[in-house]
């Protein structure tokens, strides 16, 4: 007789209350509910157990926390008024094979985070006087960070930055100057393109600055236009 065999009995003597520890074997639920099937290493190596539901917070109608373990994984699990044919999972559990992706060896316990199997990782650090919280991918070459102590936000990426939206884009920088710095910048609009400037405009050139339309120019200065080139022509 299997070793699930015993536990399944109908005699209540057998039924197992408490938690217990397993191994993740199966995680492709084809009917979609996010289940598992796990074995129990403590009972045999052979036997898998029914499919197994993944305890997570808010889970509901199409939400919740979509985290399911790796197979391999080491879970935590409970059964059905300790019926073994009704196991659940309460969470995954790291070992020594296994371990966290953080170390907590300052005992400050500063830094909580996510992160994925790739080395994708959401990062909160709760560093006293250097808060921050880091959204990065597995090279760490492409992040967002926000800096809550100098009230500051960077987005760092290794190749194209893409902006888009069928709305209307605002860029705002209220109190302070805004800048920016490039190899080339090229400006297209469809229709209008208006420059107002409070005080000065200043445009420049190392080389040559060239200004075109195909219709008609019109330079207004209510002081006058002031044009300092011995070499203008007119045409």
């Amino acid at each position: 007789m299997m070793g699930f065999d015993l536990l399944m009995s109908d005699d209540q003597q057998t039924r197992f209350y408490g938690v217990t520890t397993a191994i993740v074997t199966n995680i492709k639920d084809e009917d979609g509910l996010g289940r598992i099937k796990v074995k129990f290493p403590w009972l045999t190596d052979d036997d898998e157990s029914h499919w197994a539901r993944v305890m997570t917070p808010m889970a509901g109608s199409d939400r919740g926390f979509y985290f399911l373990p790796e197979v391999d994984d080491e879970v935590l699990v409970a059964f059905e008024h300790g019926d073994i044919a009704y196991p659940y999972i309460l969470g995954g559990l790291w070992n020594k094979k296994d371990q966290p992706p953080e170390k907590n060896d300052d005992g400050e316990n500063n830094k909580r985070l996510i992160k994925s199997r790739s080395g994708h990782q959401i990062i909160l650090d709760d560093t006293e006087d250097q808060e921050k919280i880091i959204i990065q991918d597995k090279s760490e070459k492409n992040k967002i960070t926000i800096d809550c102590e100098k009230d500051a936000m960077t987005i760092q990426v290794e190749k194209d930055l893409t902006i888009e939206a069928k709305g209307k884009v605002n860029i705002q920088s209220k109190d302070d100057d805004m800048c920016i710095e490039c190899n080339n910048l090229e400006i297209k609009t469809q229709q209008d393109c208006k420059i107002n400037a409070g005080a000065n405009c200043n445009i420049q050139a190392k080389t040559k600055g060239e200004l075109s339309a195909k219709s008609g120019i019109d330079l207004n200065c209510t002081a006058g236009v002031k044009v300092n080139n011995g070499a203008l022509e007119v045409m």
